[in-house]
């Protein structure tokens, strides 16, 4: 019989779903981290959940063992404590605002992480990367058209998968809607443009996604439009034909978008619209990579008196 922390639980979920328009994925995930926390904690309203309550609840966190951890005995990372304490703090938040009594969501601090570290890929490698689709059938065009469409409009893999063929791609520009439903505007290169056009000249098929699996990756009954694990796959086999010897996936080459547009003399709050970012915050993760310029300019500019 649910009690009144999983009746408030429930009630939760449906406002993210409702009300703040959260993605079924991030709603799953709360749902998950919620739950770990209430099994642990055995309690059933909102009054119980304490301070102290919350520090057992980090401790056991910061003991756990889990999935590929189990062979080198490794315990969770600081980040993926996190998600716990994230969604904790706003079903929390969701509880304050009802003015229900419980303890108050700033009393959470979230563990502190080693600042994030971007393993991109040079402009050579990602020249070669590009040029590796070089064949004129069908998955080779397709497959250009993808790689050039990353890099020209820093779309999430997410994004690119949600494309259909009702994209004006006589223009230069597109409105996508990314996370949290927020609509942006993605501004798309000449030969991004073309690359998808010479894609979809020679499509047969009536399927409305702009990218649809072709010949012998069809199978079944199964969905036509190329799934996120479909273009992880696709960028993992041209980084590898392009020779290149570190993990390449669609967010890398996100990431390649943006420092260009850093290094280049692009402000950081344009980036930031640009990638569809709500915080400036998570941002200012690529502008380490501009320090080396920075350099270069004191060096050049600064007395050495």
């Amino acid at each position: 019989m649910a009690n009144e922390l999983d009746k408030l639980k429930r009630e939760f979920l449906e406002h993210l779903e409702i009300e703040k328009g959260s993605s079924l994925k991030t709603i799953e995930n709360y749902e998950r981290y919620l739950n770990r926390f209430l099994e642990f904690a055995k309690i059933s309203t909102p009054k119980q959940i304490t301070d102290s309550l919350v520090r057992e609840f980090r401790l056991y966190l910061n003991r756990q063992v889990a999935g590929n951890n189990r062979a080198t005995g490794e315990t969770l990372k600081k980040k993926t404590q996190n998600y716990y304490l994230i969604a904790l703090r706003s079903f929390l938040k969701y509880l304050a605002k009802r003015r229900i009594e419980s303890l108050p969501a700033e009393c959470i601090e979230l563990a502190k992480i080693p600042e994030r570290h971007l393993d991109l890929i040079s402009a050579q490698e990602l020249n070669r990367l590009m040029s590796a689709p070089d064949g004129t059938d069908i998955k080779s065009l397709r497959d250009r058209a993808i790689l050039y469409l990353l890099f020209s409009t820093g779309l999430r893999v997410s994004e690119l998968c949600s494309l259909t063929r009702d994209i004006d791609f006589s223009s230069d520009e597109f409105s996508i809607r990314g996370k949290g439903s927020k609509v942006r505007v993605v501004f798309i290169s000449d030969d991004a443009r073309k690359a998808v056009n010479e894609y979809l000249k020679i499509r047969k098929d009536m399927d409305d996604a702009l990218f649809v699996k072709v010949g012998d990756e069809k199978r079944g009954t199964e969905k036509e439009a190329l799934t996120r694990r479909s273009i992880e796959r696709i960028v993992k086999y041209y980084a590898i034909k392009a020779g290149i010897s570190k993990k390449v996936t669609p967010h890398i080459i996100r990431h390649c978008f943006a420092t260009d547009l850093l290094s280049n003399g692009a402000d950081i709050r344009s980036v930031q619209i640009m990638l569809g970012h709500s915080n400036i915050a998570t941002t200012q993760i690529y502008t380490h990579i501009t320090d080396k310029q920075l350099r270069e300019v004191h060096k050049k500019f600064h007395s050495k008196k």
